[in-house]
């Protein structure tokens, strides 16, 4: 049921409320974990994680199945209502404990420092204020702590990056829970202060017709510590 605001009787609204598009959604990324390959693309994305991790935009939450054994405990952070229940039916699927709570990325409501790893999967395209979503990425994330992102963003040549930026303008967001498709995330981990690692940039689906959403990275970052440098 809604919330309700402390002493106002008001109903409270959640920040972000994308219903038909949480609907779709469910849906499509299930296909796309055998279709597109996106199982996979998880677990790579995820291997080799451990202590405490937190998940900035968790969506419904297909990631849990591919955690290894080595994470302690994840955090899952997701602002739309549906997803966030589907979430929390896959966390209790899940053979590593994971806490599904509200939240947005531009103002996370856990520690500083609190966490060893930070994922973001296919979120950096929806957020509203990208700088200060990866500023309280940093936040919480301990120095030397890792970063994991798979994102999708601008790609391909002039005529592909004009279409991605056009879209953007017009009526990609509005279709697609707010979406953009011609960011940049790798640019937008370095300018927030991360290090870079190694990463790979790849087609989904790899063998196919390339589209706007098409061109995506998976890779990993880290916060530097005082000692580094």
């Amino acid at each position: 049921m809604p919330l309700r605001s402390a002493g106002t009787g008001r109903v409270s609204r959640d920040p972000v409320h994308h219903p038909l598009f949480a609907r779709y959604y469910e849906r499509a990324s299930v296909t796309a974990e055998t279709r597109l390959g996106m199982a996979d693309v998880r677990r790579r994305l995820l291997a080799g994680l451990s202590g405490r991790v937190i998940e900035i935009g968790a969506g419904n939450g297909l990631n849990f199945a591919h955690y290894p054994g080595t994470v302690s405990e994840v955090v899952a952070i997701e602002p739309e209502r549906r997803l966030r229940q589907s979430a929390v039916e896959s966390a209790l699927r899940s053979e590593v404990p994971v806490d599904v709570v509200p939240g947005t990325a531009e103002a996370l409501p856990v520690k500083s420092e609190a966490f060893d790893a930070v994922v973001v999967s296919l979120v950096l395209c929806s957020v509203r204020d990208v700088p200060r979503a990866l500023s309280e990425a940093r936040r919480v994330l301990r120095p030397g702590g890792t970063v994991r992102f798979f994102e999708h963003g601008r790609g391909g040549g002039p005529g592909m990056r004009f279409t991605q930026r056009a879209l953007d303008r017009t009526v990609w967001p509005l279709l697609s829970g707010g979406c953009h498709l011609a960011r940049d995330p790798v640019g937008a981990l370095r300018e927030a202060g991360f290090e870079l690692g190694p990463y790979r940039r790849m087609l989904l689906p790899e063998n196919g017709p390339k589209l706007p959403p098409s061109f995506c990275v998976l890779g990993t970052a880290w916060r530097p510590s005082p000692t580094d440098g």
